[in-house]
């Protein structure tokens, strides 16, 4: 069995980020999905959210999502959240889901428009005020769909002049992370469509604004580790959202569709001191369970992303660095290619146990009985979903 003596202290240092929007109800472009024991309001999802970080010791935070997470005193929220065992997390925007937005949110030719998408910012900074939150996270579905619909550059100066505010409005210790997305809602062109995009706007704000990187927001065969390089050697890397992809934005289960792309990932976040407690990089998920039940999908992901961890901090450096140097092509990609293929599965079930933790989170939470106890008591109300 591998020894992970040696990198024991660093897997101490994991954490994971959940999105409460992951438990909720959801699904493909025709369809949600609804499951038995869905939660009801956030408090229903901080409690299952709980399970996960109750079963892997991986999982200490859940982000919100405003509007679909508003609750009458988010000061009662918090404090269920640390009776659960967790603490609230990052809050993200949304400006996608109103039919004002319908052209555009904060880059909107529409100053009342443009003012409302503003506001809407604010509000979440008072939130963040009142749960801890240390991030304000902002994704925009503002685009064009067709060729002149609209001017692109004067889009641009709207949305840094609308972020300039929203920046101007955060605490001292409060960060902006903008992510991006290369298409989808809009098809023409998307207002922050890639990391350059994103990083150009941020820099322009302060050193409390960030880039965030949705490992699916991608076009396919795009080299998303050499993006991780650069916005760590820049400084700007903020966080990850992370899930998996075949075509498109798929929000599968981390790990998922190419394992072999989420060791490179976090070999380069290793590489570049975006991992542990020195890193203000936070690690956070962004999946939609639609066939999967939503804790397990949770609890396997948090895992695919620990055991990645694991192999990317096995890697001989040294002797990695002198392959590079001489030149030993070969050398050096066996290098990297023996820590991938190390199995250290059984090693890390060891840890957990040593931790107090289930060796098998997995089959842990399946004889737990939590499941079947959120079937037989969420019964009546509106399960959360898309837009709740």
């Amino acid at each position: 069995m591998t020894d992970l003596t040696a990198i024991a202290p660093l897997l101490e240092e994991q954490a994971i980020e959940l999105p409460s929007w992951a438990f909720g109800n959801s699904g493909t472009r025709f369809k949600v999905f609804a499951q038995p024991g869905v939660p009801r309001d956030p408090y229903e999802k901080i409690a299952d959210a709980a399970q996960v970080h109750r079963h892997t010791g991986l999982a200490p935070t859940v982000a919100l999502h405003i509007p679909w997470d508003k609750v009458d005193s988010y000061a009662d929220l918090r404090r269920h959240a640390d009776e659960h065992g967790v603490a609230l997390g990052t809050i993200n925007s949304n400006t996608f889901q109103d039919d004002d937005y319908k052209l555009g949110s904060v880059t909107h030719s529409d100053d009342r428009i443009r003012q409302k998408a503003i506001d809407h910012h604010y509000e979440c900074i008072d939130i963040m005020g009142e749960t801890g939150s240390r991030d304000l996270k902002i994704w925009l579905a503002d685009g064009t769909n067709y060729p002149g619909q609209d001017d692109m550059r004067g889009r641009q100066d709207r949305l840094a002049d609308s972020l300039q505010k929203i920046y101007d409005r955060i605490g001292p210790d409060q960060r902006l992370v903008l992510e991006y997305k290369f298409f989808e809602p809009s098809f023409y062109h998307t207002d922050v469509p890639d990391w350059g995009t994103s990083y150009a706007q941020v820099a322009a704000l302060g050193d409390r604004a960030m880039v965030c990187l949705d490992t699916g927001h991608h076009a396919p065969g795009t080299n998303i580790e050499f993006i991780v390089m650069q916005l760590l050697r820049l400084g700007k890397l903020g966080s990850f959202d992370f899930n998996s992809r075949f075509y498109a934005d798929d929000d599968l289960i981390v790990g998922a569709a190419d394992p072999f792309q989420l060791f490179r990932i976090l070999v380069e976040v290793v590489r570049g001191g975006g991992y542990g407690t020195d890193s203000d990089v936070a690690f956070m998920l962004d999946q939609c369970h639609n066939i999967e039940d939503k804790i397990p999908g949770q609890i396997r992901s948090v895992l695919n992303v620990q055991e990645m961890t694991a192999r990317a901090l096995l890697i001989d450096r040294d002797a990695l660095t002198a392959a590079q140097r001489s030149g030993d092509v070969l050398a050096a990609n066996e290098i990297l290619m023996d820590a991938f293929y190390t199995d250290v599965r059984p090693a890390l079930a060891a840890y957990r146990e040593a931790k107090g933790l289930p060796a098998d989170p997995m089959a842990a939470y399946a004889a737990s009985g939590y499941a079947a106890s959120i079937v037989e008591g969420r019964v009546g109300g509106a399960q959360a979903g898309w837009g709740a």
